[in-house]
């Protein structure tokens, strides 16, 4: 009689399940951090937020998703990924109903709150799945879907931002992750196999995780009070000397601890290194040119906000081009030249949007764009995501993943604060006639610097990472 097989050695249920697990899990987490941006005003007016407390409604997301991100990642590795993933569906569903439900400022701010540590837990298990799967066309395949949710997730937010608000009511925006977590709940139940016990049981490693957190947090409110106050206000400038010493501390327990929260070996990779960098900047850039050329759409040109989100949708469209693409360069070129030149190219689509004119004109001003940046931007998603576990034992497949998704929430952050600041400096410094001609070019300074971010992270991938790794 054969003995039964082990259940963590049973092959999935579905053979198309992980992979929809993979995409809607990290399009979740992807997706809501631009899900309320066209949806603040009616926020404001419904729930009595003021001018200095409505930016929380993103900041509060932000805040815990990035300061959860290294502890997800390990207890990704500890637990299991997929009792990590069920869990952090279920609190994602529960603080969307909480917050479809909000009745004041504080309970809205609440549910942003834990949504972001829901998707702290989310975010590294998506990509750490994908190291699950042998090399070759199962695992390109899935780094495909990781990467066009993560390109296409933001995107898509500001479209059904705008649909949803005008369609329904900004609740709406809230409420429609449930369905969206429904689906991955049962595809990871289907495609996600329990995994078997270890030898010997590992521990989490509590100083770190707490400094590792309270660092990135600290860091994040600098940087949204900066951008709130300005760079030399007191309260910014003590947050940065504040994350500059936890942060430094966490480095130094890290080194002497037998169990670290993040290794620091992982730091000998030149490919792990320099898919930081790059993610760092190509997030900075990517939300760039989401807000600016959201806010240039509407304020400059005058279109109504479900328009507005439609006018995003090419972009979306060819992130998927762009997936193609960068699968055949990378086997081709190596993932250094391939983040190098898909950069360059995401680069210039920002520049596009930077040239927007006065005057309505999709084809030119958004249109143009939205090919080089979705092909440039969905391309080198997939690629970051190998790059960033590449040769990664699969004990520290979790971490790895939340290093790479807390640069890549840093770069978003802390890039979209300067680039804010860029803006209304440009702005004020205008005198044109009107004060749209003004916000005009406030908005397409932002985009430009955006672009340069992402022409150093090219350069940047392309000095680090080593040649023809693949």
């Amino acid at each position: 009689m054969k003995p039964a097989i082990p259940t963590s050695q049973r092959p999935a249920v579905a053979a198309g399940a992980l992979p929809a697990t993979i995409f809607l899990v990290q399009f979740l987490v992807a997706l809501d951090v631009s899900l309320v941006n066209i949806a603040l005003p009616d926020v404001q007016t419904d729930l009595g937020f003021g001018d200095a407390g409505l930016q929380w409604v993103v900041s509060a997301y932000l805040l815990t998703f990035a300061g959860f991100m290294l502890i997800g990642g390990r207890l990704g590795d500890l637990w299991g990924r997929r009792s990590v993933v069920l869990i952090g569906l279920s609190l994602f569903a529960a603080a969307s109903v909480l917050g479809g439900f909000a009745w004041d400022p504080a309970s809205l701010l609440i549910a942003r709150g834990i949504q972001g540590l829901a998707g702290a837990l989310l975010a590294p298990a998506a990509l750490a799945l994908v190291t699950t799967l042998p090399e070759g066309k199962s695992r390109s395949r899935a780094m495909g879907f990781w990467g066009a949710a993560g390109a296409g997730g933001g995107a898509v937010g500001v479209v059904l931002s705008g649909l949803l608000t005008d369609a329904f009511s900004w609740r709406a925006v809230m409420f429609v992750n449930l369905p969206i977590v429904v689906i991955a709940l049962i595809a990871t139940w289907l495609a996600v196999d329990v995994e078997a016990p270890r030898a010997v049981s590992p521990r989490l490693d509590v100083l770190g995780a707490c400094l590792a957190t309270a660092g990135v947090g600290v860091l994040v409110y600098a940087v949204t009070a900066a951008g709130e106050d300005g760079w030399g206000s007191t309260i910014a400038l003590g947050g940065f000397a504040a994350a500059a010493v936890l942060l430094a501390a966490f480095v130094g327990v890290e080194a002497r601890t037998d169990q670290p929260l993040m290794p620091l070996h992982l730091f000998r990779r030149r490919s792990i290194v320099g898919a930081n960098v790059f993610g760092f900047m190509l997030a900075a850039g990517q939300l760039a040119a989401f807000y600016f050329a959201s806010l240039y759409i509407q304020n400059v040109w005058g279109v109504s906000t479900k328009v507005a989100g439609f006018m995003f949708l090419p972009f979306c469209g060819f992130v998927v081009v762009g997936i193609v693409i960068a699968t055949k360069m990378a086997a081709s070129i190596g993932p250094r030249s391939t983040l190098a030149v898909l950069g360059l190219v995401g680069a210039a689509g920002l520049a596009g949007f930077s040239l927007m004119p006065a005057e309505t004109a999709f084809w030119t001003g958004v249109l143009l764009p939205s090919v080089l940046g979705g092909i440039g931007i969905g391309g080198s998603m997939v690629v970051l995501g190998a790059a960033a576990t590449s040769g990664v034992d699969a004990a520290d497949a979790g971490v790895a993943s939340g290093v790479l998704n807390a640069s890549r929430q840093l770069g978003g952050t802390i890039g979209l604060a300067v680039l804010v600041t860029i803006a209304a400096s440009a702005t004020a410094s205008s005198d044109a006639e009107t004060a749209a001609l003004a916000a005009r070019g406030g908005y397409a300074t932002g985009l430009a610097v955006g672009a340069l971010f992402l022409v150093v992270g090219a350069l940047a991938a392309y000095i680090i990472i080593p040649r023809n790794r693949k």
